[in-house]
């Protein structure tokens, strides 16, 4: 009989080690979704309220809602951008055939990081739907630049010039840092505390779909503020799902994604990468995962999902090489 080879996990290869942690994290995935919540909800009539639904992903949500006759509630800062929203997903509504119970689609302008708009939004819901079962958190903003250059200093080698920052340029940071915080921080933190109750108690599968990025798991250049900022709803939210078990949460961590959110960058920094539009994920792709999932109960959804998922794992095994790829693909120059 021939000798049995012994191979250690030492002897593997790194790839051979990250195909296996792969596969057993996409198959854990599979087993471990809850059962399928339109036993629950019927997918025409589902009340859905999205929050940042102007543009991009959330934009992308409202069609896809739509498309399946859910109730859709569309809000963000922009009324003329709403009204084309809503004008679109009736459209998608004839065009499909979806048909829903009561007013299909609607439209409430609000910031969600006011809380008198956001106590508005829950009256409105709460008045013509008696409730809601599915709350979207989409909205946000970017910042591009290295908080030293916010501050107002350049670096050169190890140097800075000027080589200490003015007290203007550290109240001119923290005001961009407090520009970031407010979207991306306390609007997912009003958003929670002002229509998790109402959400919990008006339905009969209660889900929130936070709509995260890769940047709050893996560190960039260029992109401290966005980076602390996301990471920071991120837990946020993850910790309320342990707090209230009865609502189903989901995660959605996008890569790079086609569309100008760029545009948002509140410290007006430049685009660093070489044309990111030509390589990011779609905003309609992102979209139909992020409804696949909320219906199967997923709680972390990465999009794409290899490539998510392996720049996550990689910053656990090799955080050293997962920066220099960074610092290339943002052209940054440590």
């Amino acid at each position: 009989m021939l000798p049995f080879p012994r191979t250690s996990i030492s002897q593997l290869s790194t790839g051979s080690v990250l195909a296996v942690a792969l596969s057993i994290l996409f198959v854990s995935r599979r087993l471990w979704r809850r059962s399928p919540r339109t036993k629950k909800i019927s997918r025409k009539g589902e009340r859905v309220v999205i929050l940042g639904a102007s543009s991009g992903i959330g934009r992308a949500l409202a069609h896809q809602y739509a498309r399946r006759g859910a109730r859709v509630c569309v809000t963000a800062r922009r009324e003329d951008e709403l009204k084309r929203v809503v004008s679109e997903c009736e459209e998608l509504e004839v065009n499909t055939g979806a048909v829903s119970q009561g007013a299909s689609v609607c439209s409430v302008v609000a910031d969600f990081t006011n809380v008198d708009e956001m106590v508005h939004l829950r009256d409105v819901l709460q008045h013509e739907w008696n409730g809601v079962d599915t709350l979207i958190v989409c909205a946000g903003v970017s910042a591009l630049r290295p908080l030293m250059e916010v501050a107002g200093l350049e670096r050169e080698g190890r140097s800075f010039t000027p080589p200490q920052a003015s007290a203007e340029g550290i109240k001119h940071t923290v005001d961009i840092a407090n520009r970031a915080i407010a979207v991306n921080y306390f609007g997912p933190l009003v958003s929670a505390v002002t229509l998790l109750p109402l959400l919990q108690n008006s339905s009969a599968s209660p889900s929130i779909l936070l709509i995260s990025s890769l940047a709050a798991l893996v560190p960039a250049p260029t992109r401290s503020l966005y980076c602390s900022t996301k990471a920071a709803s991120l837990l946020l939210y993850q910790s309320l799902s342990i707090e209230h078990p009865a609502v189903t949460f989901t995660f959605a961590i996008p890569a790079t994604v086609h569309g100008d959110f760029r545009a948002s960058a509140v410290d007006g920094g430049p685009v660093r990468e070489v044309d990111p539009n030509t390589h990011g994920v779609k905003p309609e792709d992102v979209a139909r995962r992020c409804v696949g999932a909320v219906d199967a109960g997923e709680k972390f959804v990465f999009i794409p999902y290899v490539y998510s998922r392996l720049g996550h794992l990689l910053y656990w095994l090799f955080p050293g090489f997962v920066e220099r790829q960074a610092g290339k693909k943002y052209n940054f120059k440590v």
